[in-house]
């Protein structure tokens, strides 16, 4: 049995199908994965994802200390709310984790993944040593996403007057503390939505509200989809320690300036650089029948091979498609290895799917 998050017995009730990952007991979908997906894209559904590590941090060294953590630069948040994406490096520049990092009145809130929280906090805890930093682990808190065109306003119908005015006016990438409510404009999907983080005792509530309000439960199988389809990647399949962001299409994720920031892993990138970035992050297309999977082989004529990292079928374009990390010189075909045969596909950049919008 897996750690399970306070909404499981909830999940069964409304006939989830559970999986294992990363070792907690998730819903993998609750009858149609496809539908589910679709109800995203064109409406809105909500997901639990309190198995995802939620930690916060104050002192007088906080910003200093979060300066030199991460690739990007918090100093960038200039405002209570704001938030930014960042990888979490290790010193040769491979990604430890990828995470949110919030600008609360108090300090700071990372929201980080759940497969990876006991190698995070490790390595944060060592991190600090000797520095005016307090880490809180909040596991008492419990976090629903709610995405799709039509989430906010849906949320909003469900809540108080103010705490739906907020919610209409919450930017992108932006959070608000509303009493023991964290309510952020943020998501894995590709489309507009809120990630609410709450007490726990509060979730189930508050979960069957969303799904009596018509909002649909959706599990982990829709959400791989989205993100797939929106160029997300996926920690300990497209990101990993042993590869950059160089490599992984996180490029713009990394702030070079100033240039006396010397966060951590700094000195393994401005290496790789050096010596000439190899491989790069794309997109495939499959245009014939087939489905294309995590670790199958493509193969670039005159180039060299690479990896598929993800891949699935996508709902939205009724075609299969994947992440892969190719050659660098790799250009606009390639070919993939589907059950001993060689299949052409097409490579694009990768993100497919956007705010319901087709992009490739």
């Amino acid at each position: 049995m897996g750690q399970r998050t306070p909404l499981y017995d909830l999940h069964l009730a409304l006939g989830a199908k559970t999986v294992d990952f990363g070792g907690w007991d998730m819903p993998l979908h609750y009858g149609s994965q496809v539908e589910e997906h679709h109800q995203v894209r064109r409406d809105c559904g909500v997901f639990d994802v309190s198995h995802m590590s939620v930690i916060d941090l104050d002192g007088a060294d906080a910003m200093p200390w979060l300066r030199r953590l991460l690739a990007n630069d918090v100093i960038r948040l200039d405002r209570t709310g704001k938030a930014l994406y960042s990888p979490l490096l290790n010193e040769q520049g491979g990604v430890i984790d990828d995470l949110i990092a919030y600008r609360t009145e108090a300090g700071y809130r990372l929201v980080a993944n759940a497969a990876t929280r006991d190698k995070v906090l490790a390595w944060l805890n060592a991190c600090c040593a000797g520095h005016a930093v307090n880490l809180v682990p909040r596991t008492d808190l419990a976090i629903l996403a709610i995405q799709g065109p039509q989430a906010r306003e849906k949320v909003a119908a469900l809540l108080s007057a103010a705490r739906a005015a907020l919610i209409r006016t919450l930017q992108p990438f932006e959070g608000v503390t509303d009493g023991d409510w964290f309510i952020a404009r943020t998501g894995y999907t590709g489309e507009d939505g809120l990630e609410i983080i709450l007490p726990a005792d509060q979730a189930a509530t508050f979960f069957y509200d969303l799904v009596g309000a018509g909002i649909a439960p959706s599990g982990l199988g829709a959400r791989d989809t989205l993100r797939l389809e929106a160029g997300m990647n996926l920690y300990g399949q497209d990101i990993d320690e042993r590869h950059t962001p160089l490599t992984s299409n996180l490029g713009w994720s990394i702030a070079w300036e100033p240039a006396e920031r010397d966060f951590i892993g700094r000195g393994g990138l401005l290496a790789e650089i050096e010596r000439g970035v190899e491989e790069k992050l794309v997109g495939l297309v499959l245009e014939e029948r087939g489905v294309l999977r995590a670790h199958q082989t493509v193969r670039v004529a005159g180039i060299g091979e690479g990896e598929i990292t993800s891949g699935s079928f996508s709902p939205t374009l009724i075609k299969s498609i994947a992440l892969a990390r190719v050659p660098m010189a790799t250009g606009e075909r390639a070919e993939v290895e589907i059950r001993g045969k060689w299949y052409p596909v097409r490579v694009v950049k990768p993100t497919f799917v956007r705010h319901g919008k087709i992009l490739i």
